[in-house]
Order: structure tokens, then C-alpha cells, then sequence
């Protein structure tokens, strides 16, 4: 860890160097361990250190960045110099209003000492519950353990200087035989919170049952989505519409909807970078303190995310959502919450007469962001119900399908949601399983 007192030496001495009107420099720094096996055996092992610096100039409002991770002097002058010549050639930026200034930031601790100090021993024994389980039933394991340790600082010439340590734990594994495979992940903050033989039992039983998957027609069918699938659900919302870059351009399917019922009354999805029940992460990267944005609240439109950009534009304050500059995908959640229900997975699949048990989405892709409307396939086990059971597994199938039409056809909303990351550990989401009455799918695979 490079710490505190060594980022506010690295950040005190580009501010005092800038000539620009306004100067932001971001820090990120971070250890990465990574565990990575295959074929039921461990075949990489990495520790990578690194820290990155970005800085961002304005001069009156013309706009420049460039980013550095030497943390030598001449480096850091060269990168400032960069930002200043990429300013001095832009063009005036009317909406462009102001970096943020110092605010008052909650004290939140989100730092474990065992992931932070978790060995490659440590690691090759969660990542060996796993290949022992698939090894014993016949089948192949590969997947990834990272445990990582994140170092965030954020300092402005207007006075804001924010820094927050965290870390996190991340496995995800793949379980293949000839005609199957099985999929789990999980994350935490802490990597004694990791069950790793509950996760390699899941994905190995799912690829045992997924075995010799049967042809079924594409067609619209009632489906029960695994927190995994969910999860694209809710990043899909967000990338495309929970942002106010996207309703000032107008693509945005919250556009003209504020206020209005959008999707089934039990929905709420939100984001909360202080909530105890994700990792929280205090402020953002322009050291804005995180608000909780309730996005759709009871099925109704309420709100998207801002950073002082787009917040300027409107006349209203950031909600604490910035990326780091620049970025062209605007403000966006990166500790969302899907609301949980009162259903478990298996009283859903007792509910349903005839449909389809989805793990996971693979390969999604957005059509028609005003809708919703995304394509993709399903993957690493996917079922056919009949009669309230599980009957036998089908070949994956291609969807192609608004999110939001099928967040009107709510069943059931599971009971325990699930953590999972995504930006490589970077952003979180907190997702429950879900039953829906109708999901279109609209090709088959060979496999």
C-alpha cells in the first residue's frame, strides 16, 4: 500500500505545480493477488502492484486530462504538462461549471485484514475445495480468486482531499464436462466469508444436472432467473438509463417516465455506497460524498445518478456518481440494490407449470436503450420446468427481450440476495433470483 500521507505528498506537490484555474488529481493504487486454475489445477499465481494517477485541468472551461502510473517527479510534471496542452487546445465547454469543493465525507470502514493479508497458500486452499469437488465427481474446474486491496484518493486546488482504503475478495469458477458445464461466483469483503466448498458444490451439481442438455424450440416462456442473471438485469438498467448523462441525450428510457409506474410495483432498485450490506465506498472519483439514489421505487421512476458535470448542467447537486475523468459513459451506479422478496428458489419453481431455469447471461448486448431491449445468450446451465420441477436440461438459447417489459411480468422476487462484482471488483451488486411470467427467446445454440 502506498498510503495516506505518501498520495497527499504525490497530489499536494501536482496541485502546487498547475498553472490551471482548477486542477483535480485522482489516485489509484491497489495490490492485486490472482488465482487462476484450470483443468482442475492451479496454473497461475500473480501479485501485481500498481497505482495510477490521473489528473484533470480546466482552464476557464476548456477541459484536459492525461494519466500517469509512474509516480516519479518528471512523470507527474510530464503528465501535467500533457493535461495542460490538451486543455489549452479544446474548445470552450459552456456547461462545464466547476470541480467540486471540499464536503464533509462519512467515516466508513470496508478494510479486512485477512483479505488484505491472504497468502497464495491461503487462496490454493479455497481455490482446492473447489477442483477436490469437481475432481471427485468426474468433471473440470477453472476459474479465478482475487483478492485485492484498493486505495482511493481524490484531491482538488478547491480544497477537497478524500481517501479511502478498502478490499475485497472475488471467486468465480466454470465446472465443464463433455456436454455440460456449471457456473458460481461470489464476493466479499472479507475472504474468511467465502464458502468454498458451498460454491464449488453449486457449480459442480449444476454442471452434473445440465448434463446431455435437450433441443427446445425458441419461443416466450415463463422463466426463474439466478441472482447471476439478474444481476444483468440490474447493470443493464444502469448503463443504459440510471444515469443523467443518458436523459440529457435523450436515450434514456427514464426520459418523460418520472413519476411514472415503469415496471411491477414490487421492484425497487437503488444504490447506496454507504449500505453495510455491500462493500461501501464512501465518496466518488471526484471526491463527492455517495448519496443512496432510489431509482425506481415501488415500480415508479424516482431518480438517476449525477456527477458534478451533468448535476452543473441542470443546476443541481452531484449524487456522488462520478467515474474517473474522462469517461464517456457519464455518472452511473457502481453499488446497486435489487429489493429482495419473501420467495425461495425452490417454492418458484413449485409455482411453475411449464418454463425455463436460467443460471446465467452471456454476451449481452444492448438494442434499443429506450426500451431496454437486450440481446444475449443463456449459459453454464439452463433447464426445462414441468409440472413444478426441474425435468431435464435444454440446450442454451438466444433472448432478445426489453428488460423493462419483462420487470412487468414479476411472479415472485427471491428472498436472498447474492453479492456479485463486476468492473473487476470495482463495482458490486446486490441481486435477488426472479420469476418471471414471460421472457422471449428467440434462437437456440447447437450446445
Amino acid at each position: 500500500m502506498l498510503g495516506e500521507s505518501r498520495i497527499k505528498q504525490i497530489t499536494d506537490a501536482v496541485l502546487a505545480r498547475s498553472t490551471a484555474d482548477q486542477t483535480e488529481v485522482v489516485v489509484l493504487a491497489g495490490d492485486t493477488a490472482l488465482t487462476r486454475f484450470a483443468n482442475s489445477t492451479i496454473h497461475q499465481n500473480v501479485y501485481e502492484t500498481d497505482a495510477q494517477v490521473r489528473i484533470r485541468v480546466a482552464i476557464g472551461t476548456r477541459i484536459g486530462a492525461s494519466s500517469t502510473n509512474d509516480l516519479g517527479a518528471a512523470a507527474l510534471a510530464a503528465a501535467l504538462d500533457n493535461a495542460l496542452a490538451i486543455a489549452r487546445l479544446q474548445p470552450e465547454n459552456p456547461d462545464f461549471k466547476s470541480l467540486p469543493g471540499p464536503q464533509p465525507i462519512q467515516k466508513t470502514m470496508a478494510f479486512s485484514e485477512a483479505t488484505a493479508g491472504c497468502t497464495p497458500e491461503q487462496r490454493a486452499r479455497g481455490v482446492g475445495a473447489i477442483c477436490l469437488e469437481a475432481r471427485a465427481r468426474g468433471v473440470i474446474a477453472s476459474g479465478a480468486l482475487t483478492t485485492a486491496i484498493l486505495e482511493t484518493a481524490i484531491a482538488n486546488s478547491l480544497g477537497t482531499f478524500a481517501y479511502f482504503p478498502t478490499t475485497f475478495a472475488d471467486i468465480n469458477t466454470v465446472i465443464m464436462s463433455d456436454t455440460s458445464a456449471g457456473y458460481a461466483a461470489a464476493m466479499a469483503l472479507d475472504v474468511n466469508d467465502m464458502e468454498f466448498e458451498a460454491i464449488g458444490a453449486e457449480a459442480v451439481n449444476k454442471c452434473l444436472t445440465s448434463q446431455n442438455p435437450r433441443p427446445l424450440e425458441p419461443g416466450e416462456y415463463p422463466v426463474i432467473l439466478e441472482p447471476y442473471a439478474v444481476q444483468d438485469i440490474a447493470n443493464m438498467l444502469g448503463y443504459t438509463g440510471l444515469t443523467a448523462l443518458a436523459v440529457q441525450e435523450g436515450r434514456s428510457f427514464m426520459v418523460g417516465k418520472f413519476g411514472q409506474q415503469i415496471v411491477d410495483p414490487r421492484v425497487s432498485i437503488w444504490d447506496d455506497g454507504l449500505s453495510p450490506d455491500g462493500i461501501p465506498w464512501p465518496f466518488d472519483f471526484e471526491g463527492v460524498p455517495k448519496q443512496r439514489v432510489d431509482f425506481i421505487v415501488n415500480g415508479v421512476a424516482n431518480a438517476v445518478a449525477y456527477d458534478s458535470y451533468s448535476a452543473g448542467k441542470e443546476g443541481k447537486q452531484s449524487t456522488g456518481h462520478a467515474l474517473p475523468a474522462p469517461n464517456t459513459m457519464g455518472p452511473i451506479p457502481i453499488n446497486s440494490f435489487f429489493a429482495a422478496g419473501d420467495a425461495t428458489v425452490d417454492e418458484m419453481i413449485k409455482n411453475t407449470e411449464r418454463g425455463l431455469y436460467v443460471t446465467r447471461f452471456h454476451y449481452t448486448r444492448p438494442v434499443e436503450p429506450t426500451q431496454v431491449v437486450i440481446t444475449g445468450m443463456t449459459r453454464d446451465g439452463t433447464f426445462w420446468i414441468e409440472n413444478g420441477e426441474i425435468a431435464y436440461p435444454v440446450k442454451n438459447l438466444r433472448f432478445t427481450q426489453s428488460y423493462l417489459e419483462a420487470l412487468n411480468s414479476v411472479v415472485q422476487i427471491g428472498s436472498q440476495p447474492r453479492l456479485l462484482s463486476r468492473f473487476e471488483g470495482l463495482a458490486r451488486d446486490s441481486v435477488p433470483a426472479l420469476h418471471l411470467s414471460a421472457f422471449r427467446f428467440t434462437g437456440a445454440t447447437q450446445f
